[in-house]
């Protein structure tokens, strides 16, 4: 049979989809959903939103006659409605990912939502079309925001065994990946179940030959403490970090039973940025609460946070969450407006810090978009490059470059 693999959502659904790409025996993988006899489609439910997707997705995937699997976030709360209404084939969850031959070999429609608390150990060894490699270094999260259903469909947190981590880095790099990118549902969680550390794991990745850049995924505010700093002046250490604040209100963040704090958020972002630090963050507008008197409090501390990035979006209420009972105050216009002022600072902000940091750097190019080469530079910044030559997966210096607001620019 032919396999199609729909991935939806977030870095850590990308991993989950290659472990299975890599577990498949006796079947083709399709890289044409049309072509394919069977579709397994790796879902998000981050978001109402992403439900509604998922849900259109495998509506036109059945009209076109394929059979359908559902595993992913949405198969542990959404899964049982659409096999009830004969949407799927098949539910299975996250972690019966490597049983995928026998999955899609079943003869009978089933549901097997598995352990969402099992401690998943896979190794991914190549990650076809991709430039740099996902490692997933741990699973769930024990924060509980007013917001977010991804604890309750991911399990607690728990940690990868540090001794697989290391194995599936060094066969990556033997495989040619020099840019590794730590993932997970709260990778600064890691270690804390193991009596380890993010930091201590860092330290011992970046001995591995080969892998010139390590880049991380979402950390929380208070866990960049003492023993990661020590690390911020690490080559391999890429020069962004994303600092998850979700908002800037003291007020706000209470109510969105948030761990951080907004002063003490500030102060640690100007101590990064006054390490050369490129800094990113995701931001909520319009969440129940957020009155005009708290958007200005948050509005001027966030003009003291000298970020570089940001993930901001409008709230939309997710079933099954505290926050989805509480009521909105703010209009579909006014989010739309604060989340363009808080883009427009940072978008400000990102401009600036490129003409302040302006030197040689280092850049793994991704791919070819119409006249350009594209890739990320150690600050996360997008560059376009215009060459003659094939770039594409390789490493190049960029010593002279055009600063524009949408990237950066340069012949080569």
């Amino acid at each position: 049979m032919k396999i199609y693999f729909k991935t939806f959502g977030c870095r850590t659904n990308i991993y989950d989809s290659e472990v299975m790409k890599n577990s498949l025996k006796n079947h083709e993988i399709c890289d044409d959903e049309t072509k394919a006899d069977v579709i397994v489609v790796n879902s998000c439910t981050v978001t109402n939103g992403a439900d509604s997707d998922v849900r259109n997705y495998i509506n036109r995937a059945n009209k076109n006659g394929k059979k359908v699997f559902l595993t992913g976030c949405g198969a542990i709360n959404r899964g049982k409605e659409l096999f009830d209404n004969g949407k799927v084939f098949g539910v299975f969850g996250s972690s019966k990912k490597e049983n995928i031959t026998e999955i899609i070999e079943k003869n009978v429609k089933f549901i097997d939502l598995g352990d969402i608390n099992k401690s998943q150990n896979s190794i991914v060894k190549n990650f076809k079309k991709y430039t740099k490699a996902f490692v997933k270094i741990q699973e769930g999260c024990d924060f509980n925001c007013s917001y977010c259903i991804i604890p309750s469909v991911r399990g607690h947190a728990r940690s990868k065994d540090e001794s697989i981590i290391l194995k599936e880095v060094l066969n990556l790099a033997n495989n040619g990946f020099s840019e590794i990118v730590l993932t997970g549902t709260n990778i600064g969680s890691y270690g804390k179940d193991t009596k380890t550390s993010l930091a201590k794991l860092l330290k011992k990745l970046s001995q591995i030959n080969g892998i010139k850049r390590i880049r991380l995924g979402s950390l929380e505010p208070s866990q960049i403490d003492d023993e990661f700093k020590e690390l911020l002046n690490e080559k391999w250490l890429e020069k962004h970090l994303h600092i998850a604040l979700q908002h800037t209100s003291e007020t706000m963040l209470k109510i969105m039973r948030r761990r951080n704090k907004a002063f003490k958020d500030i102060e640690l972002f100007n101590e990064l940025a006054s390490k050369g630090y490129a800094l990113g963050t995701d931001f909520i507008v319009g969440h129940p609460g957020e009155s005009d008197k708290i958007w200005l409090e948050a509005l001027n501390n966030f003009k003291n946070f000298p970020l570089t990035h940001i993930h901001a979006f409008i709230y939309s209420p997710r079933d099954d969450t505290h926050s989805a009972t509480l009521k909105i105050d703010v209009d579909g216009k006014t989010a739309k407006e604060r989340l363009k002022t808080l883009q427009d600072i940072v978008e400000q902000n990102n401009f600036e810090f490129r003409k302040k940091h302006y030197n040689e750097l280092d850049v793994l190019v991704e791919q070819k978009n119409g006249d350009f080469f594209t890739g990320f530079d150690e600050y996360y910044n997008k560059i376009y490059i215009k060459s003659d030559k094939d770039l594409t997966h390789n490493w190049i210096k960029v010593k002279k470059y055009e600063i524009e607001k949408r990237g950066n620019f340069t012949n080569f």
